[in-house]
C-alpha cells in the first residue's frame, strides 16, 4: 500500500515508522510528509531511503492511507484534501476528535465505527490508555462516576519539553516550555486552562472517554499533571460502578482484554511503571482494589508508552483493521 506519514519527522512521527516496521505493514511506497524546510531530507524505512516531501506533493502521489501527527491547524486544513483524492486519513491531532460525524477509535474497542470513513480520530494519549481499561468493566458493570488523576510524562508535550528536562537535569541553558521548571518538579498544568477551570487535556479525557464508550451520561473528572518522567503517562483511576462486582472478575475481565497487561502483585513489588511500559504497545493494569469508602467502587493504576499505544500504535492497529485484517485470506 502506499502510505504518507504526515510529520513524520516529529517524535510521533517517527514512532508511528517504527511501528509500522514492526508490525510488517505492506508499505509499498512510503510518503514521509514535513515542513518544507525539511522537504527533500531522507529517511529510513524498510532498508531503503525515501524523501520527505511537503503536503502538497503528498496529495499529488495520492496515498491510500495518510497518518498525520502534525497539529491540529495542519490536519484541519489537509485531512479534506487527502480525503477527496481517495486517502483514509487517521489523525493523531484534536482537530476533529468531538466532531460527531467523525468516528474516535481505539481498535479493541469501537473498530467498527471507522469502517467506510474517509476521515478517522486517533484519541488523546491519556484517554486511549484508560478507555481500554475501562472498556471490559463499563460493559458488565456500568460505570456511574469516575475520578481520573494523570501523571503525564514530558514526551506527551514533544521535543522540546524532553530538551527542557534533560537540560535542568544537566544544568545547561534552558530553553523554557513549560511556565515552571519540571525537573525534581510536578506540575499540576496540562495544555490551556479554559474557563471552566479545567484545562483542555483534562476535558479531553471528560468528553472523549464519552464519546468512546458511547455513554454521555458518565459522571467524570480529571486532573492532569506533567512529571519528570521522559515517556509513559501513569493514571490513577477510581470508579464507582452501577452494580457491586467481584474483583476476581474484574481480574478475568481485564486479562481477557485484548493489548491489556495486568501487572498486580504488590507484595512483591509488581505494578505498572512507565519504566515497564517503555516501548511497548501494550496498557499496564494493576493496584487492583476496592474503594470501600463508596459502594460499588474500584481502584486502578494504568500505565502505557504514550508515543506507542497513546499515539502510534493506535493509528497503525487501526490501518491495520481497516485494510490488512479486511484483506487477509480466511
Amino acid at each position: 500500500m502506499k502510505v504518507a506519514v504526515v510529520g513524520a519527522t516529529g517524535l510521533v512521527g517517527r514512532e508511528m515508522l517504527k511501528v509500522l516496521a514492526e508490525e510488517n505493514f505492506p508499505v509499498s511506497t512510503l510518503i514521509p510528509v514535513a515542513s518544507p524546510r525539511s522537504a527533500g531530507s531522507q529517511i529510513e524505512f524498510g532498508n531503503k531511503s525515501w524523501t520527505v516531501v511537503t503536503l502538497e506533493k503528498a496529495v499529488e502521489m495520492r496515498p491510500e492511507i495518510a497518518i498525520f501527527s502534525a497539529g491540529g491547524s495542519v490536519s484541519k486544513e489537509w485531512a479534506p484534501r487527502f480525503a477527496e483524492v481517495g486517502c483514509t486519513v487517521i489523525d493523531n491531532s484534536s482537530a476533529w476528535r468531538m466532531e460527531p460525524e467523525i468516528p474516535l477509535v481505539v481498535p479493541e474497542i469501537n473498530l467498527e465505527t471507522a469502517r467506510g470513513k474517509k476521515i478517522i480520530a486517533n484519541p488523546n494519549c491519556s484517554t486511549i490508555q484508560l478507555v481500554m481499561a475501562l472498556a471490559p468493566l463499563h460493559r458488565r458493570y456500568g460505570i456511574k462516576r469516575l475520578v481520573v488523576s494523570t501523571y503525564q510524562s514530558v514526551s506527551g508535550t514533544g521535543k522540546e519539553a524532553v530538551e527542557q528536562l534533560f537540560s535542568e537535569r544537566g544544568d545547561l541553558p534552558v530553553n523554557q516550555v513549560y511556565p515552571h521548571p519540571i525537573d525534581l518538579n510536578c506540575i499540576p498544568h496540562c495544555d490551556v486552562f479554559l474557563e471552566n477551570d479545567y484545562t483542555r487535556e483534562e476535558m479531553k479525557v471528560v468528553n472523549e472517554t464519552r464519546k468512546i464508550l458511547n455513554d454521555y451520561e458518565i459522571a467524570i473528572t480529571c486532573t492532569a499533571v506533567r512529571v519528570p518522567v521522559i515517556g509513559g503517562h501513569s493514571e490513577a483511576v477510581n470508579i464507582e460502578f452501577k452494580q457491586d462486582f467481584d474483583l476476581n472478575e474484574v481480574r478475568k475481565l481485564l486479562a481477557a482484554m485484548p493489548g491489556v497487561v495486568i501487572a498486580d502483585d504488590p507484595a512483591s513489588n509488581i505494578y505498572p511503571m512507565p519504566a515497564l511500559a517503555h516501548g511497548k504497545n501494550e496498557v499496564f493494569v494493576g493496584r487492583i482494589r476496592r474503594d470501600p469508602s463508596i459502594p460499588y467502587g474500584l481502584n486502578l493504576w494504568v500505565v502505557a508508552d504514550n508515543l506507542r499505544k497513546g499515539a502510534a500504535t493506535n493509528a497503525v492497529q487501526i490501518a491495520q483493521g481497516l485494510f490488512v485484517s479486511a484483506n487477509s485470506p480466511a
